[in-house]
């Protein structure tokens, strides 16, 4: 018995093809019974006498494309799915190929692979290839019922060439088509109908039409959407209101949203907007009191996404704090400075917030309190100071050099107008003593 190996190319060009072959081989050998040693292939029998009539009739068949089987097809397909997954682009490519351009090839599975060929082209930001792709499916297949996601992806497809006004076309087109095809998949179809204006939406808002955006998103939450996507609605109104610059409404949104979805992944950034927000509306103790909401969050809320968590409250004291200091508001940028302080027991994030503490500190008039804060940093780096910390303990040095020599400075200073007033005190005359007269009557 001869046992056969399946062949392994080494090219990913040709896996595809070698896989097709492979499949054909194994077909004909399970519909040929397998020779048996005790009964031998049966002797060649004479040609009869139409023989090469027929051999010429077997030769122009066989000469013929052969039609493609529906299973063949399948296995094609199922073996380009499986090298996008683990991004075998050029294989995947090809086995689509392939299925697009096999001989009577069943519709349903020449669009599989055209659809899938676009995505393929789209996953690699091959945005042109795939917008010419998904126009020919829309041309070769008008009224598909893929039409209305065929539609959604080429807009979005648009939107990333930076065609926005075509892609809100296209979006258009999916709202459009979702009415003309049949009412079987009525679910699926209003699902994408209410996709395509939250695609509308975000096109609208990317291209910087921030009114168009907000009256969308406004639209989408008095849809009956899933909770997350009504909750993403209601955080991008709030956004695009604020960067349209209608800071008091923006203002009432962002609190309404993290209110009514304090569990929204986007409620950190929502918190940062609202702090800015009302930092620019002049409104520093609303700012100062946000701010401190996002720090001290619910620890059990920040687990849900740490990072997410961490990076806002980051960057939303950082620029608040330095926003009070720089304002001469020492009080609330230090509150601030230490709660960011335990936000991470890190060296590269604690040490630059100590010295911040320091800084504050001084400004504040206390100077033990300050020189302590240095003398931490100084004494975490160590003698030896890695180089990125190098710095940073040189100017704490240099500020607790920089107090020593104030505060000898205002003593002396103080010392000698002690001194002055002193012997100004002894050389002055007393003076002359005040008789009072009787009032005449």
């Amino acid at each position: 018995m001869i046992v056969r190996r399946r062949y392994s190319p080494p090219f990913p060009a040709l896996r595809a093809a070698a896989t097709l072959a492979w499949l054909a081989v194994a077909r004909l050998e399970a519909s040929s019974p397998p020779a048996h040693p005790e009964h031998p292939a049966p002797a060649a029998t004479p040609a009869a006498p139409n023989a090469g009539k027929t051999m010429e009739h077997a030769a122009a068949v066989q000469a013929e494309p052969a039609k493609a089987q529906p299973d063949e097809i399948q296995s094609m397909l199922k073996l380009a799915a499986a090298a996008v997954e683990r991004r075998d682009y050029d294989a995947a490519e090809i086995a689509f190929r392939q299925v697009i351009a096999a001989p009577r090839a069943p519709e349903t599975q020449v669009k599989t692979a055209l659809y899938g060929l676009a995505q393929l082209h789209r996953r690699k930001g091959e945005f042109t290839k795939a917008a010419a792709i998904y126009e020919r499916y829309l041309k070769d297949y008008a009224g598909d019922e893929r039409t209305p996601d065929v539609l959604l992806d080429l807009g979005r497809t648009l939107r990333s060439l930076g065609a926005n006004k075509l892609a809100i076309t296209r979006f258009y087109n999916v709202l459009n088509s979702t009415l003309k095809l049949p009412g079987e998949g009525f679910d699926r179809y209003q699902l994408l109908a209410k996709t395509a204006q939250f695609e509308i939406a975000e096109t609208h808002f990317q291209s910087g039409d921030f009114a168009e955006a907000n009256k969308f998103y406004t639209r989408l939450r008095l849809l009956d959407l899933a909770p997350v996507d009504r909750a993403r609605a209601h955080f991008k109104a709030g956004f695009a209101l604020r960067l349209q610059g209608s800071l008091e409404p923006a203002v009432t949104t962002l609190r309404s949203y993290i209110e009514q979805w304090p569990e929204d992944e986007n409620v950190p950034e929502a918190r940062y907007l609202l702090a800015v927000t009302l930092r620019d509306l002049k409104r520093p103790q609303d700012a100062f009191a946000a701010t401190l909401d996002l720090l001290r969050a619910e620890k059990s809320r920040i687990e849900i996404d740490p990072k997410r968590w961490t990076y806002w409250q980051r960057k939303t004291g950082n620029q608040l704090a330095n926003d009070f200091y720089e304002a001469g508001d020492i009080a609330n940028a230090r509150a601030i400075y230490g709660g960011l302080l335990e936000l991470a027991p890190d060296p590269i994030w604690r040490l630059p917030i100590t010295y911040q503490l320091g800084l504050c500190d001084e400004r504040l008039g206390a100077s033990d309190r300050a020189r302590a804060q240095y003398q931490a940093i100084i004494d975490a780096v160590g003698a030896t100071a890695a180089p990125d910390f190098a710095e940073l303990a040189t100017m704490a040095k240099w500020r607790i050099q920089h107090m020593e020599w104030r505060d000898r400075t205002t003593q002396q200073i103080s010392s000698f107008f002690d001194s002055n007033a002193r012997k100004t005190a002894s050389i002055t005359p007393a003076a002359p003593a005040t008789h009072k007269t009787s009032a005449t009557p």
